[in-house]
């Protein structure tokens, strides 16, 4: 394994995130500049739909797409309200919307709500702008279950499927994303995948991307294949590939120490 090879692929395919709370503008701003580093540039960036007029500014010729986010983090089920959302993110100059399905209603069998859904959204989002539908696969009971909701989505017209919003107890597992990428391999549509949540080494981007090569081939995942949804990951890649990354970490791990008592 060649670390700084690996580091350059994965930052490549990240979607860097900040989808905290309570963003402010300086923040927003500090993202857009972390997009574009010395060791290369992110595919994306993912925010909040209220900062993606500020970030197509930001991030102005710099190639770095901007992505936001809809019915989001709840995953409900007001098609109208969704679509409005989406339609205002576009107008703002949005590239990608990252759409939560509205996974309760798979679980309880109304599937066509979750249907109806993704086809509103998606009569919104022409080419070259993005969809990617978050299924949520942590909230789902079973693989089988997510197969079926990627399935779904992918049938529905979805440029992506992606894992998790990253609010919910389990966000991104190898056992997910592996189900969907057979679903993905099996509809034979270009459709793309994005890991999202809980991915924060080499190591965690290295077994998503193992599973790309083996089920879809080696020279699959790219920018319009394949994404990672991370915010911390982009430092871990840029310290390994500036040959700093056990600063980094020896750093990380005096800052989690807990206090020393003194008498």
């Amino acid at each position: 394994m060649n670390d700084v090879a690996d580091a350059r692929r994965a930052l490549l395919l990240l979607d860097l995130t900040d989808l905290g709370n309570s963003p402010t503008t300086a923040d927003t701003d500090r993202l857009c500049r972390r997009a574009v580093g010395r060791a290369g540039s992110v595919a994306a960036v993912c925010l909040w739909p209220r900062w993606v007029a500020r970030a197509v500014v930001r991030l102005a010729g710099s190639g770095v797409r901007i992505a936001t986010v809809v019915n989001f983090p709840d995953g409900g089920d007001d098609i109208g309200a969704v679509v409005a959302e989406t339609a205002q993110a576009l107008a703002d100059g949005a590239d990608e919307i990252d759409m939560v399905l509205p996974y309760r209603s798979i679980t309880i069998g109304r599937v066509d709500i979750a249907a109806s859904m993704i086809d509103a959204v998606r009569a919104e989002v022409a080419a070259p702008q993005r969809l990617k539908v978050i299924l949520e696969t942590g909230e789902l009971a079973n693989l089988d279950v997510v197969r079926a909701a990627a399935r779904l989505a992918i049938d529905h017209g979805a440029d992506f499927v992606k894992s998790s919003t990253g609010k919910t107890a389990v966000s991104a597992t190898r056992g997910a994303v592996e189900a969907m990428l057979h679903e993905i391999a099996a509809s034979g549509r270009p459709v793309g995948i994005k890991p999202s949540g809980g991915i924060r080494t080499l190591d965690d981007a290295r077994g998503y991307l193992h599973l790309a090569d083996t089920i879809m081939g080696d020279q699959w995942a790219s920018p319009t294949t394949f994404r990672f949804g991370a915010s911390g990951l982009l430092d871990v890649l840029e310290a390994i590939i500036a040959g700093t990354h056990e600063v980094l970490v020896a750093e990380s791990r005096v800052a989690e120490s807990p206090p020393v008592e003194t008498y």
